[in-house]
């Protein structure tokens, strides 16, 4: 038992009743079917409630009144075929029914303050028109359903900032998600029909290598995430010659959905992204890998040297859809900054036009050097391809740069000089223009990477030639 979880009987034995717990998480109990009363014993200090992993399918009609603070609510991982009545909970902001198998979401069951809503890895096939009356909602999760079709009402939520359908039954998206959203700016649809469709369009770069999986000796974790694992590898290019390896990243990819969409739809977006200078480059893909059936493939990366860090850090329950900076992260030189944005804006150029959104296009996915003035953009996981119907999701993308330029400014330091102020004051006019309401108004990509280019003068060559694909 860890330090914010509970088993079955210390909430029965009435030791938690006067504790004043703010959170209550239980340790998975799959035999549990009925809504524990204890719980009400907790009371008005309650806000976060996690009773996920359970068999639970139903929640009593006093949940709300007894629970009146309650803020944050999981419970993914049960049994809920229809989503419970918690339009009476006066403080519910956040709401997660991961997998749940759940068929049903009916009208007027959504809390009022709905400001998280996580339906991932459900069979729902429609959303209620009733979603509109939750102005606040700012991040839906909808990955894996059944939905085909969005109700117009959605276009009253104008929080919603991050939006993930991938993995659905969309032949075509509703149009309204290219205008009707002044926020909106993390945006994924692949899986779709209407994306598989699109992929049937694009080749593979030239260039890209198989590369057996015995030729690779896998030797430490980088990192691991819901999609797959990252690892550091020594690969031999040649069998003839086992003399000579190369350091490498491999990504193998895993598990069947996250919330940003399937495995096997990220791992196709990043081999069609091809190469740049600010993505993290792809050598090849894995062959001959027969290590389990949970597998959908993998790739070979170039391996990022160890100045490069994570420009932020991903949100939390509290910041939603906004990345977290600490010390760390701040002492940019603004020229630097400026070097590195242009980078990361024309990767998103190379991509867009490459009718591939990345969808994600956060500080916690770019890895960056503050004395190379250098960024890459890695972690395709929301990644998703688009045709000529789908155009207006380049100038989502933008917003979510102009975000990233703001979030990049309270990185960089003062007494920066005339220059300095120069490009500051810059930057935060191509933020405003980037974030613009008015979403058709927004420059493209093209147009962002020229302003930023203009800004650094001749510092803006690029260092290393683009790889033509």
């Amino acid at each position: 038992m860890n330090d914010d979880a509970y088993d079955l009987e210390a909430l029965q034995n009435g030791s938690l009743a006067s504790s004043n717990l703010t959170k209550f998480k239980l340790t998975p109990t799959p035999s549990l079917t009925v809504f524990p009363d204890e719980i009400f014993s907790l009371g008005p200090s309650l806000t976060h409630l996690d009773l996920s992993n359970t068999s639970l399918s139903s929640l009593p009609s006093r949940f709300s009144t007894h629970l009146p603070n309650l803020k944050i609510l999981f419970l993914s991982n049960c049994a809920f075929s229809t989503f419970p009545d918690l339009s009476s909970c006066p403080n519910l902001e956040m709401v997660a029914f991961r997998h749940n198998n759940m068929t049903s979401l009916p009208e007027n069951h959504l809390p009022p303050k709905l400001r998280w809503l996580i339906l991932t890895d459900n069979a729902i096939p429609s959303l209620p028109t009733s979603i509109g009356n939750c102005p606040n909602l700012e991040k839906c999760l909808l990955a894996g359903n059944n939905l085909s079709t969005l109700p117009s009402s959605l276009t009253s939520c104008q929080n919603l900032t991050l939006l993930r359908l991938s993995a659905n039954n969309f032949t075509t998206l509703p149009k309204f998600l290219f205008s009707a959203f002044p926020k909106l700016c993390y945006f994924s649809f692949g899986g779709n029909p209407c994306s598989v469709s699109s992929r049937a369009k694009h080749k593979l770069p030239f260039g890209l290598l198989d590369i057996p999986y015995p030729s690779l000796t896998i030797e430490s974790t980088l990192g691991q995430g819901a999609s797959g694992v990252i690892s550091l590898a020594s690969w031999q290019p040649s069998p003839d010659n086992s003399d000579y390896t190369e350091p490498v990243a491999v990504k193998m990819f895993k598990g069947h959905l996250t919330s940003d969409g399937r495995p096997e739809d990220e791992l196709e977006a990043v081999l069609l992204a091809g190469s740049h200078e600010s993505l993290i480059g792809v050598l090849g893909k894995v062959t001959e890998y027969h290590h389990g059936s949970d597998s959908k493939g993998g790739i070979v990366m170039q391996l990022i040297p160890d100045t490069y860090k994570v420009l932020g850090l991903p949100p939390d329950l509290e910041t939603c859809t906004r990345d977290r900076f600490t010390d760390e992260h701040k002492g940019w030189e603004v020229g630097k900054a400026v070097e590195m944005l242009t980078g990361i804006a024309s990767a998103a150029e190379h991509l867009h036009q490459k009718r591939i959104s990345h969808g994600d296009l956060y500080a916690h996915n770019v890895l960056a050097s503050r004395e190379d003035g250098h960024g890459v953009l890695g972690d395709f996981g929301a990644g998703s391809i688009y045709g000529e119907e789908e155009d207006g999701v380049e100038r989502l993308e933008v917003a979510a740069f102009g975000r990233l330029i703001g979030d990049v400014l309270g990185l960089v330091g003062d007494g920066e000089g005339e220059e300095g102020r120069t490009m500051k004051k810059g930057l935060e006019e191509l933020r405003e223009r980037c974030e613009g309401v008015v979403v058709e108004e927004r420059p493209d990509f093209e147009e962002v990477v020229e302003q930023l280019r203009g800004m650094l003068g001749w510092r803006g060559m690029m260092r290393i030639p683009e790889v033509p694909n």
